[in-house]
């Protein structure tokens, strides 16, 4: 099965946007960033631009940047000879060696200090590595994809993220959109999910009744796509070929919060004109944040490219 269709699943406009541009860049040797919540797929993304492209069969390493103290961030990367720091008794590659060739994903690049960010952008301008402890210079040639879940523009201004690091970085940005905002891809996920777990657990796949379908794409997806994951797998462990009702379902899910109290928008019985409505906000959060477009996003809860998607949508940009 192809790359792509084999990690990623949705036929959205927003999500097959940004599923267009991975494919488009695959097989190009560009540093890329992928923005997007927690559970969205970046690494899922990382992986099939991977496997799509030239660097097919060679390493695809990921590097958890939020996972690695500051102080040992930089063996991790580049290696260490032994004797180079207490508890170093032998020779260990880094991450970039173990990619060469192939991949480097660094996950959460955000986390990284600042002193971290220095070494990673000195990298990325020379393609060279040497171990802590000395050694002589290596060359190498990597693919660096990085993730993260920051508005990395915005910790730019605010100096906690180099500038200079960024655009090395964000060479080609992908910009991941949460679940709730591709709800129509809910069902067909559900579908796929629950198939494979059914497979993987040698059990009969439960049914959904049209009124948990319609319910679990109604729900948030706080988690994204990992949440209805998991909650596939739960289903298809505890209701193994019987059929799921609303009921069946998490509480969070089956019983949400009273509409008394979660409501934000009472829908009058005339109806609206959803598009006019979705228009006029991101006109109020674009006056509201003085024309600054990641305040006017942070005021929408979404993130700074899905709002300029909006805003061309509307002739607003």
């Amino acid at each position: 099965m192809p790359a792509f269709e084999s990690r990623l699943i949705g036929h959205s406009a927003e999500f097959l946007r940004v599923l267009n541009t991975a494919r488009l860049i695959a097989n190009t040797q560009a540093n890329v960033l992928i923005v997007g919540e927690s559970g969205t797929g970046k690494e899922c993304f990382a992986e099939a631009m991977h496997a799509h492209g030239s660097r097919a069969g060679k390493p695809f390493v990921t590097l958890n940047c939020a996972a690695i103290p500051d102080n040992l961030i930089e063996a991790e990367l580049f290696g260490y000879r032994k004797g180079a720091f207490t508890g170093a008794t032998s020779d260990q590659r880094g991450h970039i060696a173990a990619a060469d060739g192939g991949t480097l994903f660094l996950d959460e690049v955000g986390e990284l200090s600042l002193m971290a960010q220095g070494k990673l952008l000195r990298f990325l301008e020379s393609q060279q590595i040497q171990p802590l402890g000395g050694g002589e210079l290596r060359q190498v040639n990597v693919r660096v994809i990085a993730a993260t879940n920051r508005d990395l523009h915005q910790d730019v201004r605010d100096k906690r993220f180099r500038e200079d690091l960024y655009y090395r970085l964000n060479v080609v940005p992908l910009n991941i959109p949460p679940l709730r905002e591709r709800r129509e891809d809910v069902t067909e996920m559900l579908d796929h999910f629950t198939a494979d777990f059914a497979r993987r657990h040698g059990v009969r796949a439960p049914a959904y009744t049209p009124a948990a379908r319609k319910r679990l794409k109604g729900h948030s997806w706080p988690g994204n796509v990992r949440e209805l994951r998991n909650l596939c797998e739960r289903m298809v462990v505890l209701f193994q070929g019987r059929e799921i009702d609303v009921a069946d379902l998490p509480t969070e899910i089956h019983a949400p919060a009273s509409h008394a109290v979660s409501r934000l928008f009472q829908l009058p019985a005339t109806g609206i004109d959803l598009n006019a409505l979705e228009a006029d906000v991101l006109g109020q959060a674009m006056a509201m944040a003085s024309g600054n477009r990641s305040g006017a996003a942070r005021l929408l809860g979404i993130s700074r490219d899905t709002l300029l998607y909006r805003l061309k949508k509307y002739e607003l940009d």
